[in-house]
């Protein structure tokens, strides 16, 4: 409304001009037409000085009269006949036309005529018509300059438009300098405060691998060990946020510390005993007797000389021995003797810990004393004066069986997992326990510990431990990958847990990966990132269980079955210093051997190394047994030549820092782990295709149904699936893998294709239920000796003690469903691969 009255009141402006100008003309030429004497130059001055002074008081009235007489006359004008007077007229008010129309003319003030008509409102209406303009050869300015006559009353202002356009002009050009200075002042410090952009990522090669690895030195890994050390005496939620602030300050961004609440059994005030009843010989494990001035009884060694969860009180019994505990060894005893609430003498070794206990508890025992027989161990290690830990849980926290003990979940407080009394003593003490004589050993050979069948010892066993709740913490990091960021690649460690009698060899394991993520992040902040996400785990509670690593996987289950792809770990990796004992799941044997060629360190021995797939200890437990992922572990350790030998490392002996130190003085050793497990770890984070080989699992499979013919098992069936198994193997590895490995053929779809079969090739041969001990993952073998599924032997062992044919064939149809799932699962992949293929075609 505003711009409309606006631009009303500008037209009726431009009218009132109009008007003003033809009443000007008129009334100037009315006047002087009166007077005819007047010469035209004369009257064009006078016209002028009129226009520029306005018109006397009387020439104002004679004119307004004159014109008003001819107005009602409505006749022709006489006082316009005159051709100079007209054409004079007509030339000013041409030049009038020319400055109404220059910029600046509302400084032109006329004071005459239209003023007076405007402001008698009684007078009428005067139809006044403009007197068209016409052309003049001048300017009116220039022709009043060359008048010698003229003299100018006027000063004339600059035009306001020009002074306006020059204001805007000097507007523009300082608001460009600011601008441009304002410009230079953020491109400045932008480029000084701001990183450059990355640089593109460099390529997964060989070459860069090896400038990761060179990194880790061993030097390094010994400086990290000691400064570890001191973590030892405190308590495990303190070790691991250590542990996270020394992972943290060597770049890793995402390092988390994760707590649990869990059932712990925890050793009393003061250590068990074993007393003789015979003489009233009273012993600590260890072999020290019980009197009041022992200066170590309150020691961690020989508090920590227990097995965890054990069943606790006093049982007075007869001692029997009944050596490794074997089917053969219990066939044997219950023939001569009643076993029921007796204790047994137990030597570790041949099978697992927990499927013996099991066999003792059905058949009737009170108690057990377990021991290493010397005969067992290394010839360089010397312990038979140390009692041990055990632990007889499976996994995970006793009182969340299966779930994660997160807040909220209902708690079993079991007060211990068997109901035997179990306790660890020394080979010293099991020595005067059966009165081996000392001249009885001889030098040229070793003779193992047997208790005489002749002679009868009734001990008194006293067991005392306390079950108590405590917060354990895992550490874990994550470097996050580039193209898979969603698939994991897990390196694993433990850390000290409550002053447990491992001791410092802890230490070992986590120096080892400490040096590994500090050669990873040199590489890192240099532009280079693996293109999966590497996953690093320091576990706690691992001696009791391996209890971080069971309730971290049952809280993340969903996730990690998804997206982890395989599992590294470094549990107690230098035990010897005799040679490397590389483990790898079928899968990964492959690559385990040839990771050994790629980065020895030179006097290692670990070149030609046999790969094994066998069970191991430590936390990798779960992810085998549960989740079905491929897992590697490179070890060294003491020549052992014993039949026996297998097993041995779930007795948890005190290990010193000097001890390990006296093993690997110079860190070589610890280095060339390090490099190893690094090496793996980053061909699988890397390798657009898995490196995992699928043939190697059919060959597994053969290998282990091919002993069981002969026996009183018809493996036929079961061999005939295997022979698919493999065929299916072998034509998936030449048509699949061999085409994705190229990199002119490798299609995107194919490899993610191929990469979600290989991930999940281990998954199909997980039974549903093992005996104790007995891993769940079928393809791994009890020991080296041992050529058969793990299950099937067990049942064949199961026969010989009960004379029942229904648990070998339950054992039978768990493998038999075990390979030929695999064997669907294959078909299935390369059916996808030729229906995506054909259809892209």
């Amino acid at each position: 409304m505003l711009q409309l009255k606006l631009q009303n009141i500008s037209i009726g402006a431009k009218s009132l001009k109009s008007e003003s100008r033809s009443l000007k003309i008129k009334i100037v030429c009315s006047e002087l037409g009166t007077r005819s004497s007047t010469s035209p130059d004369v009257v064009k001055k006078k016209l002028l000085n009129w226009l520029l002074h306005g018109p006397q008081e009387e020439d104002k009235k004679m004119a307004y009269h004159k014109v008003n007489a001819d107005q009602r006359a409505q006749g022709h004008s006489p006082y316009l006949d005159n051709d100079d007077l007209q054409a004079t007229a007509l030339e000013l008010e041409w030049d009038m036309e020319k400055e109404l129309e220059e910029p600046g003319f509302d400084h032109f003030r006329l004071d005459g005529a239209v003023q007076h008509h405007l402001g008698n409102s009684q007078s009428p209406d005067l139809d006044l018509e403009p007197i068209q303009p016409s052309t003049s050869p001048k300017g009116r300015f220039q022709r009043l300059q060359e008048d010698p006559d003229y003299i100018s009353h006027y000063t004339r202002q600059a035009p306001k438009n020009n002074r306006c356009n020059f204001f805007q002009i000097l507007k523009v050009f300082c608001t460009a300098l600011i601008v441009f200075i304002f410009g230079i002042v953020i491109g400045y410090y932008s480029g000084k405060k701001c990183p450059s952009p990355p640089a593109s990522p460099e390529p997964n090669n060989p070459h860069t691998y090896h400038e990761i690895l060179k990194e880790i030195k061993a030097e390094n890994i010994q400086q990290i060990y000691r400064d570890l050390l001191p973590f030892s005496r405190e308590d495990d939620v303190d070790t691991a946020t250590k542990i996270l602030v020394q992972w943290t300050s060597y770049g890793l961004e995402d390092v988390q510390l994760v707590n649990y609440s869990v059932l712990l059994d925890l050793p009393g005030s003061t250590s068990n005993t074993i007393t003789l009843k015979n003489s009233g010989e009273c012993f600590y494990p260890d072999g020290q007797q019980c009197n009041r001035g022992t200066k170590t009884l309150h020691s961690q060694d020989l508090l920590y000389s227990y097995a965890a969860y054990s069943a606790k009180g006093t049982l007075e019994a007869e001692l029997v021995d009944i050596q490794y505990g074997t089917v053969e060894d219990l066939i044997r005893i219950q023939a001569i003797t009643n076993v029921t609430k007796k204790i047994a003498l137990l030597k570790l070794g041949q099978s697992p810990l927990l499927y013996k206990l099991s066999l003792l508890e059905d058949a009737g025992f009170g108690g057990v004393l377990l021991y290493v027989d010397p005969c067992d161990l290394p010839k360089t290690t010397d312990l038979a004066d140390k009692a041990f830990m055990v632990s007889l849980n499976s996994g995970g926290d006793p009182s969340t069986p299966g779930y994660a003990s997160i807040d909220g979940s209902y708690r079993h407080h079991r007060l211990n997992l068997t109901t035997l009394l179990v306790q660890p003593i020394s080979a010293v003490l099991a020595k005067k326990l059966i009165s081996v004589p000392e001249n009885s050993v001889r030098k040229d050979r070793c003779v193992p510990l047997q208790l005489p069948s002749t002679e009868k010892k009734i001990i008194s066993l006293n067991i005392q431990s306390v079950t108590t709740y405590r917060t354990i913490s895992n550490v874990i990091g994550y470097l996050k990958g580039t193209v898979l960021p969603d698939r994991y690649v897990l390196i694993g460690s433990h850390h000290s847990s409550l002053n447990t009698s491992s001791g410092q060899e802890w230490a070992s394991s986590t120096a080892i990966i400490t040096a590994f993520i500090q050669a990873l992040m040199l590489k890192v902040k240099r532009g280079w990132r693996p293109d999966r996400t590497i996953v690093f785990c320091s576990w706690g509670g691992t001696s009791f269980g391996n209890i971080g690593s069971y309730e971290w996987a049952e809280d993340l289950k969903r996730v990690l079955q998804r997206n982890v792809v395989a599992y590294v770990s470094l549990h107690n990796p230098v035990r010897g210093n005799s040679t490397l004992h590389p483990i790898a799941s079928p899968s990964l044997q492959q690559l385990t051997a040839e990771s050994q060629s790629f980065n020895c360190v030179e006097k290692t021995k670990c070149p030609g190394s046999n790969v094994s797939s066998v069970q191991i200890q430590g936390d990798s437990d779960y992810f085998i047994n549960h989740l079905g992922v491929p897992a590697t572990q490179f070890s060294y350790e003491d020549i052992n030549k014993s039949e026996n030998s297998s097993f041995l490392s779930e007795a948890l002996f005190p290990v010193h820092a000097t001890k390990t130190e006296e093993l690997d003085p110079s860190f070589k050793l610890h280095e060339t782990i390090a490099k190893l497990t690094g090496q793996v770890t980053l061909q699988i984070a890397n390798e657009p295709v898995l490196p995992f080989n699928a043939l190697d699992i059919a060959l597994e499979v053969q290998n282990s149904l091919k002993v069981l013919i002969g026996d009183k098992v018809d493996a036929s069936q079961l061999l005939a699936v295997a022979s698919r198994l493999r065929d299916t193997a072998e034509l998936f590895q030449s048509d699949e893998m061999r085409p994705a490995n190229d990199p002119k053929e490798r299609a995107p779809i194919r490899v993610r294709m191929l990469n979600d079969v290989l991930q999940s090739l281990e998954k199909s041969f997980l039974v549903q239920q093992a005996p104790p001990g007995l891993y769940r993952n079928i393809l791994y073998r009890l020991d080296e000796r041992t050529n058969q599924f793990s299950v099937l032997l067990e049942a064949l062992e199961h026969y010989k003690l009960h004379q029942s044919n229904e648990t070998i064939q339950a054992a039978l149809s768990e493998v038999l469903n075990s390979i030929s799932s695999a064997q669907v699962y294959f078909k299935a992949g390369l059916d996808v691969f030729e229906t995506t293929l054909a259809g892209k075609k």
